[in-house]
């Protein structure tokens, strides 16, 4: 069964991207573009990864991060930071928010295939 990954960024073109570097790689990819639309799909389906950008409109990926944590179904998913913040506090923001990753862009797509098949353990 494939791996299911939900990327939440609010650039269309990342989403675009994500989806064509992973789909053929054989993951089920879903994109949404805010941290609302994010935890309401979570609500509906299950995903085997989580990939979330730092700054959206609305709820940043932190706050994001934090609300996903607190789902109990989702208190020891994979999350992973995919962000332009390179800021030594901001990655440790994210790990303290719950994040099991925290990657800067941009980032080599092989480098990326490579980190998301060892977080879902197929690497």
């Amino acid at each position: 069964m494939a791996k299911r990954i939900l990327v939440v960024d609010d650039d269309e073109m990342v989403l675009i991207a994500l989806n064509e570097l992973l789909s053929p790689k054989g993951y089920e990819v879903e994109t949404v573009a805010g941290g609302k639309e994010a935890l309401e799909r979570l609500a509906d389906h299950s995903y085997d990864l989580l990939m979330l950008d730092v700054i959206m409109p609305e709820m940043d990926g932190f706050e994001l991060c934090k609300r996903v944590r607190q789902i109990k179904e989702y208190s020891k998913t994979p999350i992973v930071f995919l962000t332009a913040k390179s800021a030594e506090e901001d990655k440790v923001r994210g790990l303290e928010a719950g994040a099991n990753l925290f990657l800067s862009k941009p980032i080599s797509p092989e480098k990326l295939l490579s980190i998301i098949a060892e977080a879902l353990g197929s690497g």
